[in-house]
């Protein structure tokens, strides 16, 4: 097992709901695959495979070649997927994806510039012990040294949750700019969101007094993780986000029951 960390997308969990966090993080409790779901990690294993190739090649048609192997390799790893779904929705899906990567030359031009790594996995221990990991879509660094965070949204939230979605995804990013500065040792230049389903650039320049004091954010948040992982007390936290859980049949505040709380994660030595 690996040792308990602090991902992006887990902390977004406890943020918005500490129960919804253990139903994900400690008891793992399986959810149906959706169709953004689907749809993004094939868009964004087509943009892994495209960078891998020469400058030169990474033309829309070929982008557009790769949709068809994202989804078998997508379906190999996660046959859960391939299951879910059948071929009027998988071609719907795949339809969906081309039309994504199509939309992303209007945004960026691939051919111009050699990312300096593709979903990278990244892994740091603050100095508190805080144990911070996820994957970065791309990693840019320019000539001069400059580094350049992008990650690729493939998803509308719905117009109820689009506040938090925004917030979400800055807090992705600032995350990966903590992580990039205490394992690299470099501020990172500018952190990009690239919408792909609405068609904007986001640019953001993190300043790092403002980091500093996120991470003390990442830190008091582990903590609160922690203390409720002693005692598994991780209550409920109602809002209009609940329409969208998958997990409400195990919620008391829609009159269910977790299921017994197995303790926080172990890790043998």
């Amino acid at each position: 097992m690996h040792r308990p960390a602090l991902s992006p997308s887990r902390a977004a969990d406890f943020k918005q709901c500490p129960l919804l966090y253990r139903f994900r993080a400690i008891d793992r409790l399986p959810e149906p695959p959706s169709a953004a779901q689907a749809r993004g990690s094939v868009v964004h294993t087509a943009l892994e495979q495209l960078y891998a190739l020469p400058a030169p090649q990474r033309d829309p048609q070929t982008a557009l070649s790769l949709v068809e192997p994202a989804w078998q390799l997508l379906a190999a790893e996660e046959p859960e997927f391939a299951e879910t779904f059948g071929a009027e929705q998988r071609d719907r899906l795949l339809a969906e994806a081309q039309a994504l990567l199509s939309g992303y030359y209007r945004l960026e031009d691939p051919t111009r510039f050699d990312p300096d790594s593709c979903e990278q996995r990244v892994e740091v221990e603050l100095e508190d012990g805080t144990l911070l990991r996820g994957y970065i879509d791309r990693i840019d660094v320019a000539p001069t040294g400059e580094v350049r965070v992008v990650d690729y949204k493939t998803g509308k939230a719905p117009p109820e949750a689009r506040g938090f979605a925004e917030a979400k995804a800055m807090f992705q990013m600032k995350f990966y700019a903590i992580a990039l500065l205490r394992s690299r040792g470099v501020l990172a230049a500018r952190l990009r969101l690239v919408y792909l389903a609405d068609g904007q650039v986001l640019d953001y320049t993190p300043d790092r007094e403002e980091l500093l004091r996120f991470e003390k954010t990442l830190i008091a948040m582990w903590r609160a993780i922690q203390s409720a992982g002693a005692t598994g007390d991780f209550p409920p936290k109602p809002s209009r986000l609940c329409n969208w859980c998958s997990h409400q049949a195990h919620c008391p505040a829609f009159g269910g029951t977790p299921p017994p709380y197995p303790g926080w994660p172990v890790v043998a030595a």
